[in-house]
């Protein structure tokens, strides 16, 4: 992601807002590997520290620092270990960002026997684990890359998962899913089971625009409306805004000769937002950056600008709940 920083720098705007507290419900952090650049606290920092008052941000699981030994199903604990450290470096400065909730993985196909896993998370977070993240992103097009996790297709209906699933409630763990439009009916219909587990939607729910959707995303939006609009009938579901200026989504930044700017960003993806917020509300909604994986088309500073943007005509509560209340409130951020 570094060696983007000349491209990103291309792009320079004057900070909406600049003194709104934001809670970023949405950031990875890794080591460098043959995959990736790393993104640690430093680079985090680089990011928030860039004009938009950033008070406090959510790990979500990406495969990082697993441990390499042991029994295979407690290795995701290397994460939340990981993380808890990095957790522990950003306290240290109060006047940055500083990490308030961890989301990690653990494998709900283990059914009951996941406690173990839930348990170790829940102590290894030092106090900020909140729940996990299970991706469920498939698709039968070789164009599409499904999960790092190779999830089966409809993994969210399946009975095991489900059996799983169930041990987050009785913990007070929240789950964050990640899948694709075509999978929407199948979040809607878990959620339908499980109405005491907190469930968050994160990327509006993964709206694909290429390989068999590259010329048709108006019919890919009417579908992702309809289906969005069910599933909102979930009290217990609430959405992430945000996450779909990734090469998947297939608006082209990531090849373009200039990054994103703020108005590029609300001109594509501005009913995306009205639609969520409108049938969720803004109590149950909120901005997140997606970082470092939505720097392929926009830069930190310009995304939170065009969040801004987007949220202008909403009243003074409503842009607390949508910058910093609901990720407060659902993330159980102190």
């Amino acid at each position: 992601m570094n060696n983007r920083k000349e491209w990103l720098s291309q792009v320079q705007e004057d900070i909406i807002d600049p003194e709104r507290p934001i809670v970023d419900p949405h950031h990875h952090l890794w080591k460098e590997n043959p995959r990736r650049k790393e993104y640690l606290v430093e680079n985090l920092w680089e990011d928030t520290d860039t004009g938009h008052n950033i008070e406090k941000t959510v790990f979500v699981e990406c495969n990082a620092e697993y441990l390499t030994d042991g029994p295979e199903n407690l290795r995701p604990l290397g994460e939340t270990q990981f993380v808890a450290e990095a957790a522990a470096q950003t306290a240290q400065d109060p006047n940055r960002a500083t990490i308030g909730a961890i989301v990690s993985f653990a494998r709900l196909l283990l059914g009951d026997q996941v406690e173990e896993v839930l348990q170790a998370h829940i102590e290894a977070g030092n106090g900020l684990f909140r729940g996990i993240r299970n991706q469920a992103s498939w698709s039968a097009s070789e164009a599409i890359a499904n999960s790092r996790v190779e999830p089966p297709p409809h993994l969210y209906a399946n009975p095991k998962f489900q059996e799983g699933f169930a041990q987050l409630g009785s913990l007070g763990l929240s789950f964050d899913a990640w899948l694709y439009h075509t999978q929407i009916s199948d979040l809607t219909e878990l959620a339908r089971k499980f109405p005491d587990t907190t469930i968050i939607m994160d990327h509006f729910g993964g709206p694909l625009g290429i390989g068999p959707y590259a010329n048709y995303r108006d019919e890919v939006f009417a579908k992702w409306k309809q289906d969005v609009a069910t599933l909102s009938q979930c009290p217990n579901v609430n959405a992430k805004l945000g996450g779909i200026a990734m090469p998947l989504n297939g608006f082209g930044w990531d090849t373009a000769d200039k990054p994103a700017t703020s108005d590029d960003i609300v001109e594509a993806h501005r009913p995306y937002y009205m639609h969520t917020i409108e049938h969720f509300g803004p109590n149950r909604c909120m901005f997140e950056s997606n970082f470092p994986v939505e720097k392929v088309s926009v830069s930190y500073p310009v995304l939170w600008n065009a969040f801004k943007k987007m949220a202008a005509e909403f009243s003074e509560d409503e842009k607390e709940a949508l910058f910093r209340g609901t990720a407060t409130r659902v993330y159980k951020i102190d």
